[in-house]
C-alpha cells in the first residue's frame, strides 16, 4: 500500500475592492486582475504537491471566520484596508496560532500616514509589499520554504 503524502495546506485570504483588480487605481494595482494572481499560485501549489484554498472577501466578519473556521497550516492574507483597523481580524490570526504571511501588492509605507501602520505585521512571519502581483509569488514562495523547512 502506498503511503499518502501530507498535503500543506495554504489558506490564501485576500480582501476588501481586490475583486475589482485590473480596474481600480490601475496606477497604484496594476491591470492584472484577481483571477490572474489566484490561476498563477494555484498552479504553483500544484507544481508544489501544496494544497491551496483561497477567499476574497469584503466582509471583516467572513475573512475571521475563514480564519478561525479552517483547516489549513499557513495563511498568505492581504488584509487591504483591514490592515490599518481590523482588531477583529488580528485577534482571530491570534487565536488559531497558524503561521501568517501579511502580503500587499503597493508598498504600503510609500502611501497615505494612515496606511502605514499595520495591525498585522508584528504577528507575521513576514512581510511582502510594494512588488505587484509578483509579492503574492514571492509570499507563496516563502510559505512553500517555510512549510518544507518547519513541517
Amino acid at each position: 500500500m502506498k503511503a499518502k503524502m501530507k498535503r500543506n495546506k495554504i489558506l490564501l485570504i485576500h480582501g476588501p475592492n481586490l475583486h475589482l483588480l485590473g480596474t481600480r487605481e490601475p496606477q497604484i494595482y496594476g491591470k492584472f486582475t484577481l483571477k490572474d494572481i489566484n490561476e498563477e499560485l494555484k498552479e504553483k501549489a500544484k507544481q508544489s504537491g501544496l494544497s491551496l484554498e483561497v477567499l476574497q472577501s469584503n466582509s471583516e466578519g467572513e475573512i475571521v471566520e475563514k480564519i478561525t473556521n479552517s483547516k489549513y497550516d499557513l495563511l498568505i492574507i492581504n488584509p487591504a484596508a483591514y490592515t490599518h483597523t481590523s482588531v477583529a481580524i488580528r485577534d482571530a490570526i491570534l487565536a488559531v496560532n497558524k503561521p501568517v504571511i501579511e502580503v500587499h501588492l503597493s508598498n504600503i509605507y510609500k502611501r497615505e500616514d494612515f496606511r502605514k501602520k499595520s495591525l498585522i505585521s508584528d504577528i507575521s512571519i513576514g512581510v511582502i509589499t510594494g512588488f505587484g502581483p509578483a509579492s503574492y509569488t514571492l509570499a507563496f514562495s516563502a510559505a512553500a520554504h517555510f512549510l518544507k523547512k518547519v513541517l
